[in-house]
């Protein structure tokens, strides 16, 4: 439990402490006009209330990440809690912080559009597909994950229906103005995710649990050979330790923030409570199942069926309401994410062909496509998905991290803070393609892990002459 209370304490700490020193790193300005303000379009540039605009980001970014992800990366032990917290604190906060001002100041710009600007036209162009592959990936997975645990909650109802709920619910809230349904609706569903947390976290305290302490890097996956700590665990754990993800979802409230004060509690923010669900996740599946080894057994008795661990929990802990009640947060924290992927992807498209989005019919021209390819892809085997979805992911925070670098080295910030995040994420990614029999199989052997070098050796480099000799494009004075 100590391990426990004290990452949890440093990742609270956190936000008044090493937040508030990026604003000033960032020379956050009270009085800088604000994209909400001077580009309002009564559709996606719309000014709304901090208390609102950080709900919104915090279910935008929430999913199943640091549930699902949560619960698989228990599986390899109580070195799960450091990655939640550090990274959480010095990696996911620093990229959805910096990343959040960075959109703020490019008008929230979509974040292809952003990031070709202080990296080139090439990669603006790489970025355009690559986020909208993984926008649409993201909102598969966020539309098959709530349909299943629905379906369980409610076998009467068939899957397949759920999905035709979800998916007219994701069209409607894609199309209409951002303050009438995600703007509304979110602040309910962010009270169901908000108790999902708040008892799950009762639970621990004084359900009797034993959590495990961090007293060893021992790997307690039953595979433990197969799947290494360095990459995968970094990997599992996505979104409550650092996600690309995140950065798509972005430019959504940088469109609707009110003034740049606002970015710490929005993006900063909404990153460590992010990180406070996925540690509480964490720590419940290991206390509930009676260890990390014990969660490993009992996850793959149920092959791996992140869903099946949820419910259980859920409903063993918080009795037979609380336990509905939890799997709603659940629910809602993927269906709320999967809606404003789907958003993002239509923004990004709308943003690639210069397509005003103030009319229903444009919306709908680029809308109807997307969802079109998301059904198709429904039937595709979700652990083949999930397994894609992942590696995309985290390879998308590395290169937002280094857009990050770029813009912080144009204006004279300390881009340190984020260099070091971008060279560890580069390395992550560049070894999980030499390790993971997902790419070249080669497993946790040196070769690979030397593979994995070179590979970040010869991105980095290629970064440094790329920023090398960059112009500054933002004034001193502006900021």
């Amino acid at each position: 439990m100590i391990t426990f209370i004290i990452c949890l304490c440093l990742l609270v700490a956190a936000y008044f402490t090493y937040g508030r020193y990026l604003e000033k790193v960032c020379r956050i300005d009270g009085k800088a006009e604000v994209p909400s303000k001077r580009l309002y379009d009564g559709v996606d540039y719309v000014p709304m209330p901090r208390w609102r605009t950080f709900l919104v980001q915090l279910l935008n970014i929430a999913g199943i990440g640091p549930i699902f992800g949560a619960v698989l990366g228990a599986c390899f032990g109580p070195v799960a809690f450091l990655w939640i917290t550090f990274g959480g604190i010095f990696m996911g906060a620093v990229h959805d912080f910096l990343s959040g001002v960075m959109l703020v100041r490019n008008d929230g710009l979509s974040i292809p559009e952003t990031v070709g600007r202080y990296l080139g036209g090439g990669m603006k162009q790489f970025m355009r597909l690559f986020s909208i592959i993984l926008l649409v990936l993201v909102g598969v997975v966020f539309l098959r994950s709530p349909a299943s645990i629905l379906g369980g909650m409610v076998p009467q109802v068939p899957y397949y229906a759920w999905i035709t709920i979800i998916v007219i619910y994701y069209f409607v809230a894609t199309l209409l103005p951002v303050d009438k349904i995600i703007g509304k609706l979110y602040p309910i569903f962010g009270a169901a995710l908000g108790f999902m947390a708040l008892g799950l976290m009762g639970a621990i305290f004084f359900g009797g649990y034993e959590v495990p302490e961090m007293t060893t890097f021992r790997n307690f996956q039953l595979n433990a050979s197969s799947v290494p700590i360095v990459p995968t665990l970094f990997i599992t754990i996505a979104c409550g330790a650092i996600s690309g993800f995140h950065a798509t979802q972005s430019p959504l409230m940088a469109r609707c923030v009110n003034n740049e004060r606002e970015c710490r509690m929005v993006f900063y923010g909404a990153m460590i409570a992010e990180s406070v669900i996925a540690l509480v996740w964490a720590a419940i599946a290991m206390a509930f199942f009676g260890g990390a080894g014990e969660l490993s057994q009992a996850m793959a008795e149920h092959g791996n069926d992140a869903a099946w661990a949820v419910n259980t929990i859920s409903r063993g802990t918080l009795g037979i309401v609380g336990g509905i009640l939890a799997v709603l947060g659940v629910v809602a924290a993927p269906i709320t994410s999967g809606d404003t992927a789907f958003r993002s992807a239509r923004l990004i498209v709308a943003d690639i062909f210069h397509i005003d989005q103030r009319k229903p019919a444009k919306r709908l021209w680029i809308g109807i496509p997307l969802f079109a390819v998301g059904i198709v892809l429904t039937f595709v085997d979700f652990d083949v998905v999930w397994r894609y979805f992942s590696w995309t992911n985290q390879a998308l925070a590395a290169i937002v991290l280094w857009s990050i670098v770029a813009y912080m080295r144009q204006n004279r910030m300390k881009s340190i803070l984020a260099a070091v995040p971008a060279v560890f994420m580069t390395y992550i990614c560049s070894s999980f393609v030499f390790v993971s029999p997902q790419f070249a199989g080669m497993g946790p052997t040196l070769w690979a892990y030397v593979g994995g070098g070179v590979l970040t050796l010869a991105i980095c480099a290629g970064m440094w002459f790329r920023l090398r000799g960059e112009r500054r494009i933002e004034a001193p004075a502006e900021r």
